[in-house]
């Protein structure tokens, strides 16, 4: 939690006036005992109706000014909370974009959606708790403890009695719960990556008719959800009834020690009412505690996952050297290797190549050959293992992030859009771009036409993920948002997947005959989207076993010899 407390700077005024108000109204709770004691001591027993009127009226006071109190310790808190999760949540997520993807993969996406949510407000809901009841909840419990004390100190012993057990109760509770609570969100993470790759891959479930055997790991999981909460729960459920239990016989002894005293003289009827409304408040006030308490442990647990995250550092370093605007890029691989971590073996081994800036290069490979973690060391996404690569002969890691991001776009393997118009999602390759670059992007990328034949042309709203175009739209836009930015380094990561042969070689043909030509690396399963590149890379099992010209390569390399083969048939013939 420690690392959270700097998100209640500027929340001073706030979370000072919350508790403040909240003992002003458990001062005023303290009194009013004491004034039905005078009012059947004195009042009642002497038959004074005036007195007993004037202390009704007090009461009535008490009652008001201890409600506004309560109203306004609650706005300030529910003020302080809110704004407190508010920067947590800003700070979380912002510290999440300084990730690279070892971290991100380390820490799981499904879990970072939990932390961001369910966790955040679960601290929301326990700050708010702690400014209304910390310290009300237990002046109460001393307060009365001390006010029974003035009617009557040996009678009063009940009380401190009664407090040590309800401590020493509550307390054993809290240790047991902890973990507890911490193995139920860890759960709730494993229920939400489930439910989450099952709305992703909705169609594809219903494509091979898996819904049976994905709502039986559902099941499965929620069921493992709900038995972790029920032993908690079960556990938590103990509190009540056994405060009850141990307050009520602290009032069956308060009762009979005190009509013992009535009878004796020691006491009068006013002070044992007195006795047992002070009782009847430590009992309500240690039941909030112990509901509060159970609440502060869930937060508690809950903070510390999101410190987990805030504590994680990225494990990147960059330089501040800069790429120059609008010219293509050269980019070199020396020796490089690459293990993720937590893997058993390397991804990439011993991997040395050169591209001059303008060339077009195409990767090519067999499934898990390594050719999307190749393109993801250009960008910058992974670092390497072993080996360096070296954009424009210096070290990636000398250049800035943002000189980065600005000069190498990547088209990704699954074409991912955004809510908002189209011009809002073409300017994420270069927000000052203007509807006449946006337009060149998109004729480049053969989506001009469909764009404008849309209702608003580059107004047009698309829903979340572009769902309302199709596969091949989609990925012509990821293209053209690519292209606005006019990078240095462009990367088609398997992009002409979902486009027939022909807008294929339409496109390729329109980046070949670009003004400002950057440097162009086409990741494909296919050999007719790439044989016409300036350099072809040929990978298995992540090695480099083939590089150059498609010619050359039919002749040298057996692998890209086979690939094309499937595809064209035996090339010999």
């Amino acid at each position: 939690m420690k690392t959270l407390l700097k998100y209640f700077n500027g929340l001073k005024t706030e979370c000072f006036m919350g508790p403040l108000f909240k003992l002003l109204e458990a001062c005023f709770e303290l009194f009013v005992p004491l004034v039905i004691a005078g009012i059947i001591d004195t009042g009642i027993a002497l038959g004074n109706k005036r007195y007993v009127t004037e202390h009704v009226l007090v009461l009535g006071v008490l009652a008001v000014v201890g409600l506004t109190c309560s109203l306004t310790a609650q706005y300030f808190s529910a003020k302080a909370a809110t704004r407190f999760a508010t920067r947590v949540r800003s700070a979380l997520f912002k510290h999440i974009q300084t990730l690279s993807y070892t971290e991100i993969d380390t820490l799981g996406s499904g879990s970072i959606i939990t932390r961001m949510t369910s966790d955040v407000n679960q601290v929301q809901s326990g700050v708010n708790m702690t400014l209304r009841l910390f310290l009300r909840s237990p002046f109460i419990v001393f307060g009365a403890m001390i006010m029974a004390f003035t009617v009557n100190a040996r009678i009063s012993l009940i009380f401190l009695i009664i407090i040590i057990l309800l401590s020493i109760v509550v307390y054993g509770i809290m240790i047991i719960t902890i973990p507890k609570q911490r193995q139920v969100q860890k759960q709730l993470d494993n229920v939400l990556v489930r439910t989450r790759d099952n709305l992703s891959g909705v169609r594809v479930i219903r494509a091979f008719r898996k819904e049976k055997s994905e709502t039986e790991k559902f099941n499965e999981e929620n069921g493992l959800l709900t038995k972790l909460q029920l032993g908690a729960g079960r556990i938590s459920a103990l509190t009540n009834p056994v405060t009850y239990i141990i307050v009520n016989i602290g009032i069956v002894c308060l009762i009979y020690k005190g009509a013992i005293n009535v009878k004796s003289g020691i006491l009068t009827q006013g002070q044992v009412v007195a006795l047992v409304n002070y009782m009847s408040q430590i009992l309500v006030e240690l039941i909030k505690l112990a509901n509060f308490i159970l609440l502060d442990i869930k937060a508690l647990a809950s903070a510390s996952r999101i410190e987990e995250i805030l504590k994680t550092k990225g494990s990147m370093e960059y330089g501040s050297e800069l790429l120059e605007d609008e010219n293509a890029i050269s980019v070199s691989f020396e020796n490089v290797s690459l293990k993720y971590k937590g893997a058993g073996d390397y991804t990439l081994r011993d991997i040395t190549f050169d591209v001059k800036p303008g060339q077009t290069v195409g990767v090519i490979g067999g499934t898990g050959a390594g050719k999307t973690t190749l393109i993801n060391l250009i960008t910058r996404f992974y670092d390497t293992t072993e080996g360096t690569v070296k954009l424009n002969g210096k070290e990636i890691k000398s250049y800035t992030e943002k000189t980065l991001r600005r000069h190498i776009s990547i088209v990704p393997q699954k074409a991912v859009l955004f809510s908002g118009s189209v011009r809002d999602n073409m300017r994420w390759g270069n927000e000052n771009a203007t509807d006449d670059e946006i337009g060149e992007a998109l004729k480049i990328a053969d989506a001009y036409d469909f764009v404008t034949a849309k209702e608003g042309g580059l107004d047009y709203r698309l829903t979340p993920g572009g769902k309302n175009l199709s596969g091949g739209q989609r990925q012509r836009l990821t293209m053209a948002r690519a292209l606005t930015g006019r990078p240095g380094v462009l990367i088609m990561d398997d992009s002409f997947s979902a486009l027939d042969a022909l807008t294929d070689a339409k496109v390729r043909g329109n980046l070949s005959d670009m003004k400002l030509k950057p440097t162009v690396f086409i990741v494909s399963q296919r050999t007719a989207s790439i044989m016409r590149a300036d350099l072809i890379i040929v990978l298995e099992n992540g090695r480099l076993v083939g590089l150059g010209t498609h010619d050359e390569l039919l002749k040298s390399c057996d692998v890209y010899k086979e690939i094309y083969n499937s595809q064209f048939g035996d090339s010999d013939e």
